[in-house]
């Protein structure tokens, strides 16, 4: 990441940063007790499991421990080849229905990869929108493209298209009757690493932070490097995506390497 601005000739490369994510993340963690404290009961989270996949099952035990911390009840349904009952991936789309159908349940997590990109897209749209907390239902991909950063809960009920565009807001407070869109978890937290390390300018308008800034996004995955890009874009900052084949400009238009 660097400013518009061009190093002088046989300047030294600037050194990296290491951030440290504690001292980033207790205010977030602080205020998420703070509200479930205020709840007449915890709200529970079922992760779904259906593959022998190692780094899935150590994400799901992070989870755990994550929710145990922060007062959520967690509950991990494992099936399939998590079982060691059946194949990779069996039962979870039974599984993700179940928990849909389920009024005890506030938000459903599934651990992918399963099948491969086509399939485990399906199965994110599987997902009830009022109960995906990874933002991967095309809803809140339509906002996150679209940058529209607030939505009416009760327009999840429709699958059509929004055909009013909210108005820009000029500040991080849902409008009245609105809450926020649900976002990606890993591309919004390397935001709030930027924005805690000064990189986000908090004397330009809110939406127009990342002015000035010009960021190369090396990875174009639909669950971490394409969102990020769009985040940063969305808030004024000029993106350079990159993977091996190409690298993009938003609004994601090639150019060969």
């Amino acid at each position: 990441m660097s400013s518009e601005t061009t190093a002088p000739p046989h300047a030294p490369p600037p050194k990296g940063l290491l951030l440290k994510a504690d001292a980033i993340s207790t205010p977030f963690h602080t205020e998420v007790q703070q509200l479930l404290s205020a709840r007449p009961r915890l709200p529970k989270l079922v992760g779904i499991l259906s593959t022998s996949s190692a780094p899935s099952r150590s994400y799901a035990e992070f989870t755990r421990k994550q929710c145990v911390a922060l007062g959520v009840h967690f509950v991990l349904r494992e099936v399939g080849a998590a079982k060691g009952e059946g194949e990779e991936g069996e039962g979870v789309e039974d599984a993700i229905i179940e928990a849909n159908a389920d009024d005890s349940v506030d938000g459903i997590m599934v651990y992918y990869p399963i099948f491969g990109p086509q399939q485990d897209h399906y199965l994110q749209q599987v997902v009830s929108p009022f109960k995906d907390v990874e933002g991967l239902n095309f809803k809140f991909h339509y906002d996150l493209y679209h940058n529209i950063r607030y939505l009416d809960p009760k327009s999840l009920l429709s699958s059509a298209p929004l055909t009013r565009i909210p108005p820009p807001t000029t500040e991080d407070i849902p409008p009245e009757g609105t809450v926020k869109s649900i976002l990606p978890c890993t591309p919004l937290g390397i935001v709030k690493c930027l924005e805690n390390v000064g990189v986000y300018n908090r004397i330009l308008p809110y939406g127009d932070r990342a002015y000035g800034k010009t960021v190369t996004v090396i990875n174009r995955s639909e669950v971490v490097g394409r969102p990020l890009a769009a985040l940063l874009a969305n808030d004024g900052a000029r993106v350079f995506s990159v993977d091996i084949d190409s690298i993009q400009v938003p609004p994601f238009l090639s150019v060969p390497r």
